[in-house]
């Protein structure tokens, strides 16, 4: 099945390379450069994935991002930009994308980073089977609230299961703090916040024989939970 790419480029010159060797590359390529037809043709193609320039005319890539968040939580979206401020990639992962690339990036790099979050999303999708989900070489049982690796058992308390199933639907998404606490503990109190702490770093604690699966603090954003 040929790969959908929504490609978003104010710069003509630029989008004609990209378009042409990603379509080179076998993908099928529908190109936008004005910010406000994003959404339209967004609904209209229903691609497999989004690569958004930050600076455009009339609706900045931000923005895009954010209303297609609106229509599907799943698509994976990559964002580019010239800017370099830390600032702008918190933005972009808070507003819900998966990947940002700095200009000027070569072919290569687009096509890699294309490539490594469908198989990301694909195996996501793959990962829930009936009430137990797979994370890496765990095995995270809904409903008996136990996490296994290998042979051993963990028996998980009502707080930390609920908080690795927040991470889990999150994941490879930043997660802002206070959505977490709320969602968790129902607000955000200081008292709140220092037993997420402590529930973080005992999920760590639990997960660490894997190491390709990581709860990554987002300095003043919040967490990143990548598997």
């Amino acid at each position: 099945m040929t790969i959908k790419i929504l490609y978003v480029e104010d710069e003509l010159f630029l989008g004609k390379i990209v378009k042409e060797t990603l379509e080179g590359r076998g993908f099928e390529v529908s190109m936008e450069t004005d910010g406000d037809k994003v959404v339209p043709l967004f609904q209209e193609v229903e691609p497999d994935i989004c690569v958004l320039d930050i600076m455009l005319p009339n609706k900045n890539g931000f923005d895009i991002a954010e209303d297609i968040r609106k229509l599907n939580d799943d698509v994976p979206i990559i964002f580019l930009t010239a800017k370099t401020e830390t600032e702008d990639v918190v933005k972009g992962f808070k507003l819900g994308g998966n990947d940002y690339i700095r200009k000027p990036f070569s072919m290569e790099e687009l096509i890699v980073r294309i490539e490594n979050l469908l198989r990301v999303k694909k195996e996501n999708a793959l990962a829930v089977s009936g009430d137990a989900i797979n994370l890496g070489g765990y095995t995270f049982h809904l409903n008996k609230q136990v996490l296994s690796f290998k042979e051993e058992e963990k028996k998980l308390s009502y707080r930390e299961s609920e908080l690795l199933k927040y991470l889990f639907a999150n994941r490879n998404s930043v997660i802002d703090r206070k959505d977490l606490l709320n969602h968790i503990w129902g607000n955000d109190s200081f008292f709140n916040s220092r037993n997420l702490d402590v529930y973080i770093t005992k999920l760590r604690s639990y997960l660490k024989e894997d190491t390709a699966i990581e709860i990554l603090t987002i300095k003043g954003v919040g967490y990143r939970f990548v598997t």
